[in-house]
């Protein structure tokens, strides 16, 4: 299935620190009704009653409806978990939505579920949906490897040199506590926030298109800005040169014009999923616009 508000996105003029660039990206044509969606969005996150790893339950209380965003952080819980496709939450709706854990090393202890200070990291979002995107394929499921994710994990947290006691991708943050040049460019580009009008990011390492995030409006990018800023600044870049618009464009090209596996949402809206030789990840629409869509390059 093409998108066509993807097809005909734009991408502005990149800002790069410590050799990664954020091009803004623009959705001409996309319309959505009213979505709230972040940490002020009202949405209630709890484990089932007899809690269990690959769900979660959200309650929207609220009178819109609310965008869980796949790749966002739950950070308490039974365990730190993620969601594994983004999911419109409808107004005065109660839901399980499929998740994958995001911290091996325990179980119980139970606090309330927060959300992170960073997105789930590149890596380990691509592997989680390469995964859940054959589950689909093959099964009709949303279901991730949680092996593999598991995996991603433990090699950011090896290469990263982490305390983690517990395994979780939360403590990634410790990256930012020692490496003050990290810390500064991350708060710096917190601080300037989204352009006008930017409904998302195509990331660069150099010449080289790896990942890109896109948001269905500017409202519904702007609570999530902070956290997608500090998880792309934790990665050392993969590429040199200088940073090509045509490579981000292109990667958006690819995805949005690639063959799919769609299916309702869980909420509103319908998904799509796409795993090709290159490149992996997912999106949700409604009534033909862009809600959100997260991709990466392999």
């Amino acid at each position: 299935m093409t998108i066509p508000t993807l097809v005909n996105a734009s991408v502005g003029r990149p800002i790069t620190r410590l050799g990664i660039s954020l091009f803004p990206v623009y959705l001409p044509g996309n319309h959505l009704p009213k979505i709230a969606t972040g940490p002020d969005s009202g949405l209630i996150i709890d484990e089932l009653p007899a809690a269990q790893v690959p769900q979660l339950v959200v309650i929207n209380p609220t009178d819109i409806p609310v965008l869980v965003v796949e790749g966002e952080q739950f950070v308490g819980g039974a365990q730190n978990r993620t969601a594994n496709v983004s999911v419109l939450v409808p107004a005065g709706a109660k839901v399980e939505i499929p998740v994958s854990c995001l911290e091996q090393g325990r179980w119980g202890a139970y606090r309330d579920f927060e959300y992170g200070r960073t997105f789930s990291h590149r890596r380990v979002r691509r592997a989680k949906q390469h995964s859940v995107a054959m589950s689909m394929a093959m099964a009709g499921s949303r279901s991730s490897d949680q092996g593999a994710v598991w995996g991603a994990i433990e090699n950011e947290i090896r290469n990263m040199d982490l305390d983690a006691p517990t395994h979780a991708m939360a403590d990634a943050d410790q990256a930012f506590e020692r490496d003050w040049d990290r810390s500064a460019a991350a708060e710096e580009l917190c601080g300037l926030g989204p352009l006008p009008g930017q409904c998302g990011v195509v990331v660069t390492h150099g010449h080289r298109a790896v990942s890109a995030e896109v948001f269905g409006s500017p409202d519904l990018l702007a609570p999530h800005w902070n956290a997608l800023v500090r998880s792309h600044l934790l990665e050392r870049p993969t590429a040199g040169d200088r940073p090509s618009a045509t490579a981000a464009l292109k990667l958006l090209g690819r995805f949005a014009e690639a063959e799919s596996v769609d299916s309702p949402g869980i909420g509103l809206g319908v998904e799509l999923h796409v795993r090709t030789g290159r490149v992996t990840g997912q999106a949700l629409t409604l009534d033909g616009s862009i809600v959100h869509t997260s991709l990466f390059r392999k």
